[in-house]
């Protein structure tokens, strides 16, 4: 199976999408603009496995089997016992292989701007205090910097398996995604070069 570029024109009009990547790439931002534009019901897979505490929700494998059997959806690639059951339904992977520092940088000043304004995340949720990067091994700064070539693994894993697999498209850096999104994105939602919709999509 050959990778797509940000200029590769999609085989197909996508309708379950999985959107790869380290924490801070922006696997969730993408995941609601391609949801916007393929009119997909965007699910953040986040909300279904934090329970209150960050404990992880006991109904986290029910209900990522409910949302993979959907006719149409997009959400993130992420956890361990997940991947599998969403790769088997999608049509779609974007794959956001960006540079470590690039992720990092992007996940520091997220956690940061979440910590100092207090944002409840999903189930009550807050971000620890920012010390706990320092005492806590399992923080997400700390966990996205040791885990950063893992998602190239579950990638490269997928594409091997011999078996069907979703269409996978590689995006390196912020500059690629807008290609991808203002260019095969765009026109397999039903816009022309121009713009403008499509007849069929009037």
């Amino acid at each position: 199976m050959s990778l797509l570029g940000p200029s590769d024109e999609l085989p197909l009009t996508p309708r379950r999408v999985l959107v790869a990547g380290t924490s801070g790439s922006g696997k969730t931002t993408l995941s609601g603009r391609i949801g916007e534009s393929l009119g997909l019901p965007h699910v953040e897979l986040d909300s279904l496995f934090h329970g209150p505490g960050w404990q992880p929700r006991a109904e986290f494998a029910d209900d990522v089997r409910a949302l993979a059997a959907r006719p149409r959806w997009v959400t993130e690639w992420q956890y361990h016992d997940a991947r599998p059951v969403l790769a088997a339904r999608a049509d779609l992977l974007v794959w956001l292989d960006h540079p470590r520092a690039t992720a990092l940088r992007r996940l520091v000043w997220r956690t940061v701007r979440r910590r100092v304004a207090g944002t409840v995340l999903w189930n009550g949720n807050v971000e620890p205090p920012l010390y706990t990067v320092f005492t806590d091994r399992e923080h997400v700064v700390r966990w996205a910097w040791n885990a950063h070539g893992r998602t190239r693994h579950h990638v490269d894993v997928l594409r091997a398996s011999g078996g069907p697999a979703p269409v996978v498209v590689r995006l390196r850096g912020q500059r690629e995604v807008d290609e991808w999104r203002s260019g095969p994105l765009r026109r397999v939602a039903g816009y022309g070069p121009d713009g403008r919709a499509t007849p069929a999509e009037r």
